[in-house]
């Protein structure tokens, strides 16, 4: 972890360590729900179907260091810019630093849980299906609407 003790709040994305760039994750799971895109507008829609690799019962993937080999479609966010991730959650701390927003009281590095992002029923944990449990072609059935 980091030396100093709110890191996020004095340096930027790619000023951070790798275990600081880590550490930023709340393990809600939301970047590994398939995503629909309006081709017309632009606007990204989430859905409950979570990548083969999510532990949809107690959150995070289950080949974290493999899943860029596992999951084609799996993105690494550290080299990319930021800006151009729309998609992501307004809840993701990776959003919420690089727009200069405070952490929310359920993250782990405020709260000191892992658990604290399960409890506050931000997490996907326990809402999901299993992205072999749906056809790939019902997608569209499955937008969901969370609350952030």
């Amino acid at each position: 972890m980091s030396s100093s003790p709110r890191f996020w709040e004095q340096k930027s994305l790619t000023a951070m360590t790798d275990a600081e760039w880590e550490s930023l994750c709340d393990g809600c799971g939301k970047c590994c729900l398939h995503k629909l895109e309006d081709e017309d507008s632009g606007e990204v829609f989430y859905t409950c179907v979570a990548c083969a690799q999510l532990d949809t019962e107690r959150g995070g993937c289950r080949n974290y260091s493999r899943r860029l080999q596992l999951v084609p479609d799996c993105i690494d966010l550290r080299p990319l810019d930021l800006a151009a991730l729309h998609w992501l959650p307004s809840t993701c701390a990776y959003r919420l630093v690089y727009e200069q927003k405070p952490l929310p009281p359920w993250h782990p590095l405020i709260s000191g849980s892992r658990q604290s992002v399960h409890e506050a029923g931000i997490s996907v944990m326990g809402r999901v299906y299993a992205e072999s449990e749906v056809a790939v072609d019902d997608l569209e059935e499955y937008i969901v609407h969370w609350v952030e």
